[in-house]
């Protein structure tokens, strides 16, 4: 959770455009300090508390600037860090920066917070339903993938895990790196609200040779024929639509696969074709979103 922002400016006419965001994080409680570039650098560490000494930023401290300098600091001790782009500062060197803000005056506390959890390499909360958090995958999810994959009926007819779990978490850390930094969504952790247990896997991806997302989930054996997948699978397909402005989704169902076929067309999606992937036969079924509700092709 975002408890501070530091912002160092080497142009002092920036403070002007703050006004809303300062106000906001004020309002949230989040501590803003507003520091020249040219100040002592004991006053910038201090106002970063033990940030500073801290690589992984546990302070909770996100650092905006404008200044090339001080960016190549922060980022060189690994710190959270935004950088501000304005006319005066264009050509400027800001290595490796992730995150730019060009309108200050439109930046809200809820954009900054995103940006300083995939700054820190926290996940994204997605969404809440009933009974279940969404949220980006994290590294620690291997171990209860594998818990819940070793059952075979999960298997039967989807692809598995790798055989090595080493192999897993580097694909899992490629996933988060490239597919949730370039898309901002993907499949996502399911996990029981409750007691924060993961349950399964469901979300958007893209499947090559198509043009339009697909919907893909799955939920462990325990918790299954308790309307788990159904409620995770609407509340995707509306922030689908809602969120991401996608009116069309796809899902591929391999013959056979009858319980996830009869989830499909209770979500409203039907039947369009027959396609082959790696040479396994998968129903294709589609779903056309329109004027707010569900609609059949």
């Amino acid at each position: 959770m975002l408890k501070r922002v530091v912002f160092i400016w080497g142009k002092e006419e920036i403070i002007k455009d703050m006004t809303a965001l300062l106000r906001e994080l004020e309002e949230k409680h989040v501590e803003a300090f507003v520091i020249n570039a040219e100040s002592d650098e004991s006053v910038i560490l201090n106002a970063g508390s033990t940030a500073w000494a801290n690589e992984n930023g546990s302070a909770e401290t996100l650092y905006i600037t404008d200044n090339a300098l001080w960016q190549k600091r922060l980022w060189e001790n690994k710190l959270p860090v935004i950088i501000y782009l304005h006319e005066e500062n264009r050509e400027e060197n800001f290595m490796l920066a992730e995150y730019a803000i060009e309108r200050i005056a439109e930046i809200e506390l809820e954009s900054l917070e995103l940006a300083y959890l995939r700054l820190t390499g926290q996940p994204w909360t997605i969404l809440t339903t009933n009974r279940c958090v969404i949220r980006e995958t994290t590294i620690g999810d291997v171990e209860s993938f594998y818990e819940i994959y070793q059952e075979p009926s999960i298997t039967e007819y989807m692809e598995g895990l790798y055989a090595d779990k080493e192999a897993e978490t580097a694909y899992i850390q490629d996933y988060i790196k490239n597919i949730y930094r370039f898309y901002g969504y993907g499949m996502w952790t399911v996990l029981e609200k409750t007691d924060g247990k993961v349950i399964g896997r469901a979300g958007i991806s893209w499947r090559e040779g198509y043009d339009i997302p697909e919907l893909g989930f799955v939920i462990g054996v325990p918790w299954q024929r308790q309307g788990y997948a159904c409620e995770v699978c609407q509340a995707i397909l509306a922030y689908g639509k809602e969120e991401l402005g996608f009116t069309d989704f796809q899902a591929l169902i391999m013959k056979g696969n009858e319980k996830s076929q009869a989830l499909c067309e209770k979500l409203g999606f039907v039947y369009q074709e027959t396609v082959e992937v790696d040479r396994v036969e998968y129903m294709r079924m589609i779903l056309h979103y329109e004027q707010n509700v569900f609609i059949n092709n």
